[in-house]
């Protein structure tokens, strides 16, 4: 009709008059370019403005080398279960009682015999110095600052005595156990770990192979690698063409077994820990076995897409740890993946578990503001904590219970439209 014709000619005037002044100002565009590249600069906001952990990723994806960001963001294939991490928490409803007295509030706990401020530790993720020159040295001393356990990464960027060096009087420290194809090296290791008096031994059991992690697998990784693969790379077993999780593929043998379990346990008094249980019969195995206990945990939704988060697998293992007469003083049950509030962690706690990893907040705190970042991190963390702790009715960690969150939704899924990577 005539008004649209009018409206289509009126915009034709437009688009022309816009085409010659670009041919115009053909000189001047490198000049503009610059000036919006200018205006579009990151200006990283000062530390103080930080609050909560998500600000701290949203700096560190604009602070941090491509190479870098791509390893520690990534999720195996689609990223499903990466996402649902977070999102199964939300999924789980606060139930709180009024009228308890709770002018004070006690966070404090103790797992594996290590005091801790909060029902927290510090999980093992590899390779930190791709987040800041000082890497796992920077936790260790944050972990110190904060009053949680750190649980030392195998593959780390720094070696192990360098991390065992910048303990403080009286830290207590964990360790996480990649196994290695040749045991010899895997014994070597742990004699090391027990004789600096590390606690504990978490034996990563949910990587015989490494997922699939399309962001990484496009950059080719040329950064300092770990420092235990040192032989495999002087006899070319590295693969550096398809980023960091390919590089430190080499390390772990996928076939590791529960025959396996034995061995172990002769060879160290370490409380020993598996790391990556995601259902309930082998959270039973492992109790059977004598071991310490185990972390529900998905790798951080790294492995096998569209599995379950590790807090959906909580009460399934809480239950079927019960029936065989496992308790929280013989066997403890950790959550790793997704926590990002101090809420994540009640819900957990209060669930069972006692206590919860974190690994993205820490390396993203990290490349953001250094040990700094991570200090304050954990703060909020624990404002956070507190704040929903005195309004759920519960005066300490011994107080929060099933009875304060409500789970009939947590096993529902709805799957958004994959993106892609």
């Amino acid at each position: 009709n005539r008004s649209s014709g009018s409206t289509s000619a009126c915009l034709l005037d437009v688009v022309w008059q816009v085409v010659r002044s670009m041919a115009s100002e053909a000189p001047a565009k490198n000049m503009a370019s610059t000036e919006v590249a200018e205006v579009a600069e990151f200006v990283k906001p000062p530390l103080a403005a930080m609050l909560n952990t998500f600000d701290f990723e949203s700096v560190a994806r604009e602070t941090m080398e491509p190479q870098a960001w791509g390893y520690y963001s990534s999720g195996g294939d689609d990223e499903i279960t990466l996402r649902d991490n977070h999102l199964a928490f939300q999924r789980i409803t606060m139930r709180p009682k009024v009228l308890v007295n709770v002018r004070d509030i006690d966070m404090t706990t103790s797992f594996l015999g290590v005091p801790s401020s909060l029902p927290l530790y510090f999980t093992a993720t590899a390779l930190a110095k791709l987040a800041h020159q000082d890497g796992e040295l920077a936790i260790v001393k944050a972990a110190k600052k904060v009053g949680v356990p750190y649980m030392l990464p195998t593959l780390s960027s720094y070696t192990l005595d360098e991390m065992l060096q910048v303990r403080q009087p009286g830290q207590e420290v964990f360790s996480q156990l990649y196994v290695n194809p040749e045991r010899s090296r895997t014994e070597e290791y742990i004699n090391k770990l027990e004789a600096a008096g590390v606690r504990a031994l978490f034996i990563t059991v949910d990587a015989p192979q490494l997922g699939r992690r399309e962001k990484d697998m496009r950059n080719k990784f040329t950064q300092q690698g770990s420092d235990v693969q040192g032989d495999d790379e002087e006899e070319g077993e590295v693969d550096r063409s398809q980023g960091a999780t390919r590089a430190i593929s080499s390390y772990i043998d996928p076939g590791l077994c529960w025959d396996d379990i034995p061995w172990f346990q002769s060879i160290t008094k370490m409380k020993i820990l598996l790391k990556g249980v995601q259902c309930g019969e082998d959270a039973v195995l492992a109790f059977k076995a004598g071991l310490h206990g185990c972390v529900l945990s998905n790798h951080g939704g790294r492995q096998l897409d569209t599995c379950r988060p590790g807090i959906e697998v909580l009460p399934e293992v809480i239950e079927a740890l019960k029936e065989v007469g496992a308790t929280k003083d013989n066997f403890s049950v950790f959550v790793d993946g997704g926590i990002r509030r101090g809420a994540d962690i009640f819900k957990a706690v209060a669930l069972g578990a006692a206590g919860v990893g974190v690994g993205r907040p820490v390396l993203y705190s990290l490349a953001s503001y250094g040990e700094r970042g991570i200090v304050r991190m954990v703060h909020m963390l624990q404002d956070e904590l507190l704040m929903v702790m005195r309004l759920s009715g519960t005066p300490n960690v011994s107080s929060i219970s099933a009875e304060h969150c409500i789970t009939r939704n947590l096993a529902d899924h709805i799957v958004p439209q994959p993106q892609d990577n």
